[in-house]
C-alpha cells in the first residue's frame, strides 16, 4: 500500500463529515491523509465535482456515499487520471426517475419553508435497517447532519441530484480498482443497483453488509471500516 495516497470522502444528501466519523480511526491507521469534501455549495454535479477537484490532492482515493457516488461518477468523467481508487457506497448509476424528481421537488419546498427536519424524518425510515427505525441516536445524527448542511445547502443538493446524468454508459470507462458497498436491506437504493454497477465496472468488487440499510458508516461502522481499510491497503 502507498501510505501517501490521500483519501477524499464525499457524503450523501443531507450528509456531513459526521457520517464518516465512526470509520476515521480505521482509515487513519492505514496511514493515508483523509479529508471530507464539501458538497453543499453548488447546485449541479458538474460544479460540485469541479470544486472538489480544485481543492483535492493531485491524485487520491475517492469514496462517495449515495449522492457522493453521483458526484464520484462526475469526478471520474472530469478527471479520471487523478483517481487512483474508487469506492461507491450505497449509490447507483441511474438518473432520477420522474417519481423521484416529483418527491424531491416537494421536499425542496418543505425545506425552503423551514421544515427540513420534517423532511429528514420522512427520509429516515428508508435510511436505516428496519430494526433501527426507532433508534433515537441514529435519528439524532441524521438531524445533526441536516443542520450541518442547512436548508439552502439541501436545496442545492436536491437540484443537483434531479439534474444528474445517467452514469450507466460510463461504467465501462472506469479503470481504477473499485469497491462497491451496499447494505443488505437498503430500501433507498436496492442491492440490484449495486450489482449493476459492479457488473459494469471491470474488476469491481461487491460487498453487501449484513443487517444494514442505507447508512453503513453509522449502522455497521466496524464492517464498513474494515472494508474501506482493505480497499486502501490492496
Amino acid at each position: 500500500m502507498d501510505t501517501s495516497l490521500p483519501v477524499v470522502l464525499v457524503p450523501g444528501l443531507a450528509g456531513s463529515p459526521r457520517i464518516y466519523a465512526p470509520i476515521f480511526p480505521a482509515l487513519w491507521a492505514c496511514g493515508s491523509p483523509v479529508t471530507v469534501a464539501n458538497h453543499i455549495r453548488d447546485d449541479s454535479m458538474a460544479a460540485i465535482a469541479r470544486r472538489i477537484l480544485a481543492e483535492a490532492p493531485s491524485r487520491f482515493a475517492l469514496a462517495g456515499h449515495s449522492m457522493g457516488g453521483y458526484i464520484a461518477f462526475e469526478i471520474m468523467r472530469q478527471a479520471p487520471d487523478r483517481v487512483a481508487k474508487l469506492a461507491l457506497i450505497n449509490t447507483q448509476a441511474l438518473p432520477d426517475s420522474p417519481e423521484a424528481t416529483e418527491r424531491r421537488t416537494r421536499q425542496i419546498g418543505e425545506a425552503e419553508a423551514g421544515r427540513l427536519h420534517a423532511v429528514l424524518d420522512e427520509l429516515y425510515p428508508g435510511f436505516v435497517h428496519p430494526s433501527r427505525r426507532d433508534d433515537a441516536v441514529l435519528r439524532t445524527v441524521v438531524h445533526e447532519m441536516g443542520d450541518d448542511v442547512g436548508a439552502a445547502g439541501f436545496v442545492r443538493q436536491q437540484r443537483a441530484i434531479i439534474a444528474r446524468t445517467d452514469s450507466r454508459h460510463t461504467l465501462g470507462t472506469i479503470g481504477c480498482p473499485t469497491l462497491v458497498i451496499s447494505g443488505d436491506t437498503d430500501t433507498t437504493i436496492p442491492n440490484s443497483l449495486s450489482q449493476e454497477m459492479a457488473d459494469g465496472i471491470t474488476g469491481a468488487k461487491l460487498l453487501i453488509i449484513p443487517d444494514c440499510g442505507h447508512l453503513p458508516q453509522i449502522e455497521q461502522p466496524a464492517a464498513t471500516a474494515a472494508a474501506l481499510a482493505d480497499w486502501l491497503r490492496n
